[in-house]
């Protein structure tokens, strides 16, 4: 093979040496924020479960009165 031919081929493999290099950094960066991401939904589902029970217990507080004044069914 000709001596440029190699040298071209060389300096195309180090091109992509470096993108590859490059995005594998961009990789490690999206990670890290799809795991801050995923942290603050579970967060977010857990104060979600939290204020639904809340709210559950607050229903069966009101219905007691109702029921013993004959409001409801």
């Amino acid at each position: 093979m000709n001596e440029k031919v190699e040298n071209l081929i060389l300096e195309h493999l180090r091109v992509m040496r470096a993108d590859m290099s490059s995005l594998k950094e961009e990789m490690g960066g999206v990670r890290a924020e799809m795991l801050v991401m995923r942290q603050h939904m579970a967060g977010l589902l857990g104060s979600q479960v939290l204020h639904d029970g809340e709210l559950a217990s607050i229903k069966v507080r009101l219905d007691r009165p109702e029921k013993r004044m004959e409001l409801s069914e």
